[in-house]
């Protein structure tokens, strides 16, 4: 399905009914929307899958409708307190995910909607910012006074949001990129992005009122939800490493980490990405990968095992579930620090 989990339908949806089925989480990684990246992780499907069930059942106990179903162990559907072992597989509703057809850059949402009736994956992603750090997109595509800030321009430190930020980018497009709230509505359908954006804001404020237990930083991240008769529930997996941003004492505790270092590291690769992205929006085609003159070099096996004992020693303290053996969460940060 992804470059970090696969999916596995064990009941099709129809137009009139929700179906069955699991994500099974891998230890792959992705940065840079480039897929598959050469090396994995190890554990780090175990603590997505982990962290992802574990906010599901955030969302529930506080009346928010989602997908979640449990965790797969053993071939049976529990909740994450009754696992002996962290789990690698989550069971889930499935809804329908029609064809999005495309002419180059041009994507046919009508036909998506005509095939998808009251029972769809809604093709948008509903981003949640708390915090505008050094490098985020936001800088680049708006202005302080946009969002009521008193800046004339963005200042050369992050920016802590009394009001978190809300923005719609495309879901299943080849190159996501924001919307303004009238084409999020034309690419919603029958769903209320009003409504898409309240949801947001309540799932924010409760992954960060339970960073703030674990003390972490909930700085960014996303949902994204099906519409099924009517009602839209969270679906895919929310507040992870990989979905969100977190911090503790000023450390990168994400995916984040692995993106910056690919930045230092090997910034001819990351050059070469964003210039094929350009290339491809200028030919006005969607395949950027295919002329991109570069691939990804493997981590060192350092550097591979500093990021596995972040995504256990992190999921550890957000969960407070201790499933993972991993060193306390101040060894794991100061050893990203020294990357």
């Amino acid at each position: 399905m992804t470059s970090v989990k696969e999916f596995r339908i064990e009941e099709p949806a129809t137009a009139d009914s929700l179906g069955r089925g699991a994500f099974v989480f891998t230890d792959d990684y992705s940065v840079f929307d480039w897929g598959k990246m050469p090396d994995q992780i190890p554990q780090k499907g175990a603590t997505l899958c982990t962290m992802g069930a574990f906010n599901f059942e955030l969302l529930e106990r506080a009346g928010v409708p989602t997908h979640y179903r449990g965790v797969g162990v053993n071939g049976d559907v529990s909740r994450l307190e009754d696992a002996s072992r962290p789990p690698w597989e989550m069971e889930i509703d499935l809804t329908q995910v029609p064809n999005l057809p495309n002419e180059g850059r041009e994507y046919d949402y009508e036909s998506y909607h005509a095939e998808a009736g009251s029972n769809y994956l809604i093709p948008l992603e509903i981003v949640f910012r708390n915090t505008v750090p050094i490098g985020s997109s936001l800088r680049r595509r708006t202005e302080p006074a946009d969002h009521g800030l008193e800046f004339s321009s963005w200042p050369d430190e992050s920016v802590d949001l009394e009001n978190p930020i809300v923005e719609f980018s495309t879901k299943y497009e080849e190159g996501d990129r924001y919307l303004d709230r009238e084409e999020a509505d034309y690419i919603a359908g029958e769903a209320s992005i009003t409504d898409l954006e309240a949801l947001a804001r309540e799932v924010n404020e409760i992954i960060t009122e339970q960073a703030t237990g674990a003390e972490l930083v909930h700085q960014d991240g996303k949902i994204e939800c099906l519409t099924f008769d009517g009602e839209i529930r969270v679906a895919d997996v929310v507040g992870t490493f990989d979905e969100n941003r977190f911090s503790h004492e000023g450390t990168q505790l994400s995916k984040e980490v692995l993106r910056q270092y690919h930045k230092r590291t090997q910034p001819e690769w990351v050059e070469a990405v964003k210039h094929a992205k350009a290339e491809a929006e200028r030919r006005d085609v969607a395949d950027w990968k295919s002329l991109c003159e570069r691939d990804p070099e493997p981590l060192d096996e350092a550097v591979i095992e500093t990021a596995r004992d972040l995504y256990c020693a992190g999921t550890n303290a957000y969960t407070g579930l201790d499933l993972f053996d991993a060193p306390p969460l101040s060894s794991a940060i100061g050893a990203v620090s020294r990357l």
